[in-house]
């Protein structure tokens, strides 16, 4: 039986209230359903059974339908032309035309990535445009008028000319747009901090000032000095040796001497970097310069240029105490008059791809944080528009068939003897994947931090030079090497931060590369997911990526206790 009432009311069965929805009746105040299955209707003669819904419920009730129907509404309509987001299920394409607004709710292709039936879905970022973002048109300033842009060159920017004819000889005649707003600052003294995406030309950004500088204030120092005039910090010896080279191509013909020095082959070669009298430019490593610092074979008291590069990484808490410490050994200007004359004090240059967190606390302890200059660009913590970027839901188990049919590809084929680039999240990955790729005959190298030196020594040199076109790394290679040749970079392992993300992408689509390249990611874990959907968050959004420092920020004052207070406090 059916009882009805003013306030409630029961059905038997679920299929019943389906069945009664599905037909009204409408009579003063109130309206009525038809009944279950069995009852016939009150034309042929017989009582028919009905149901009362309050006003306020179907007014509810119809408010959800109405909200849930625009939203259907939203999802169906797509626009003609290129597509910004392309998914498995075209419902969720994305045109590029269209910018989702920043209080709309995105539905992403990658919602229900989370649950185990998602194996075998994907989306794509498509590249939105052809030309590299940081590079202005004809060298002009960014942000001038079309037909009035003036070309700027590097000589127009003040450097000598020794150093603008070795840029010519390497055919680079026009700045980026972060060396135009870089290499001013730097060459008037100022202590500077620039972020800027991956691949927009860093490096140049302070060595030429920096050599610059250097010859304009050459003096004769004795044989067994100990004291560089300028050194440039750098998280790994690959990324030291690559300085190094370009240091070298920069500064031969002024005569200045460039020596680097890196970790993990013990101390006397350490030593044996400083036998003979301290370098114009000196380019270590956190660890190896520490080495240098306490046994006396260095003196950064006398320094003009103080640089960290991929500063991101030297703020890591791996690097922090060392640099901390390096730091505080170093005499750092506050303002651009101390960097000149007798008793001068370094110009302090912090470079990133990524905004370095920890930033201010570390700097506060060396320098006024209110004489450092930031340069940022505009599209800081973007996703670069110009690459392809995939993102493949795999289970673990088939990461490795879906990474053989992507390197053994007919479109892999045709790279021209360009580079692919496999991360992994650790060692032991590096070294697993190998041997399964030895396995099916894949020619490769690996290169990862655990290594002996001397078996590292030259790993990447070789992958440069074209003798294998397969680098099996870890995130030792995404930090700051210069990869032109790279095509195609996957992530085995799903990154495990944003900013390992952006790195790792920064390794295609760089100056000097022939094409932008594209970039696959393997998603498997639950955690990865939570990653790849404020990524393509950001994408739909065309906004930075969340969570990332953007500015420096005063360190928050810490109440240093006393032995006395501390000693009270716990009795």
């Amino acid at each position: 039986m059916i009882c009805l009432g003013a306030k409630k009311c029961v059905l038997n069965s679920m299929p019943a209230l389906k069945l009664l929805r599905s037909h009204t009746a409408s009579t003063a105040g109130c309206r009525f359903f038809a009944t279950k299955r069995g009852v016939t209707s009150a034309s042929d003669g017989k009582q028919e059974t009905v149901i009362r819904i309050p006003r306020q419920m179907q007014a509810r009730i119809d408010n959800v339908k109405q909200i849930k129907g625009k939203r259907l509404e939203k999802v169906s309509t797509t626009k003609a032309g290129k597509l910004l987001i392309v998914s498995k299920h075209s419902k969720l394409n994305q045109p590029a035309s269209y910018t989702l607004g920043k209080f709309d709710r995105p539905l992403l292709a990658s919602e229900g990535w989370k649950h185990n039936k998602s194996f075998g879905d994907f989306f794509t970022i498509n590249s939105t445009q052809k030309d590299l973002p940081f590079v202005t048109a004809a060298g002009g300033k960014e942000g001038e008028e079309k037909g009035v842009e003036k070309a700027v060159t590097f000589k127009s920017l003040g450097l000598c000319q020794e150093l603008t004819e070795a840029l010519q000889a390497m055919g680079i005649v026009y700045p980026t747009t972060v060396q135009l707003q870089t290499i001013p600052k730097l060459l008037k003294g100022k202590n500077v901090l620039c972020a800027a995406e991956t691949g927009s030309g860093k490096t140049l950004c302070y060595l030429l000032p920096l050599i610059h500088k250097l010859s304009l204030n050459r003096y004769e120092r004795e044989s067994n000095s100990r004291a560089p005039q300028s050194v440039v910090l750098v998280p790994s010896r690959e990324l030291a040796d690559q300085v190094k080279a370009v240091a070298k191509s920069l500064g031969m013909p002024l005569g200045l001497a460039v020596r680097n020095v890196g970790g993990g082959r013990g101390i006397g070669n350490v030593k044996l970097a400083f036998s003979g009298g301290a370098p114009d430019i000196l380019i270590a490593t956190p660890g190896a310069l520490w080495k240098a610092l306490r046994r006396n074979y260095v003196d950064l008291s006398d320094l003009s240029c103080f640089v960290m590069d991929e500063a991101d990484t030297l703020f890591d808490e791996s690097f922090a105490e060392l640099v901390e410490s390096i730091l505080l050994q170093t005499q750092v200007a506050s303002d651009p008059s101390e960097t000149v004359g007798l008793g001068r004090k370094a110009q302090l240059v912090v470079i990133g791809a990524t905004f370095p967190g920890g930033v201010g606390e570390l700097l506060k302890q060396v320098t006024d944080l209110g004489s450092i200059v930031t340069v940022k660009s505009k599209r800081l913590h973007h996703l670069m528009p110009h690459v392809k970027q995939a993102f493949l839901k795999v289970r673990g188990a088939d990461k490795l068939v879906e990474l053989l049919q992507i390197i053994r590809t007919p479109a892999a084929a045709d790279r021209d003897g360009a580079g692919v680039l496999v991360f992994c999240n650790s060692a032991s990955t590096v070294n697993w994947l190998g041997y399964l790729l030895d396995d099916h005959g894949v020619k490769h190298a690996r290169l990862q931090g655990q290594m002996p030196a001397v078996m590292r020594a030259g790993i990447f040199n070789t992958f440069q030079k074209g003798l294998v076109d397969v680098l099996v790394c870890t995130d030792i290679a995404s930090r700051g090497l210069d990869t032109q040749r790279v095509k195609m970079v996957i992530n085995y392992d799903f990154p495990p931060s944003h900013t390992d993300y952006l790195h790792r992408a920064g390794r295609v689509g760089r100056m000097g590369s022939k094409s932008p390249g594209s970039v696959v990611s393997f998603v498997t874990h639950p955690w990865d997911v939570e990653l790849v959907q404020k990524i393509e968050t950001a994408a739909r959004r065309r906004a930075s990526l969340p969570g990332m420092e953007s500015a420096i920020h005063q360190p928050s004052p810490k109440a240093h206790l006393t032995q006395f207070d501390s000693d009270v406090k716990t009795e």
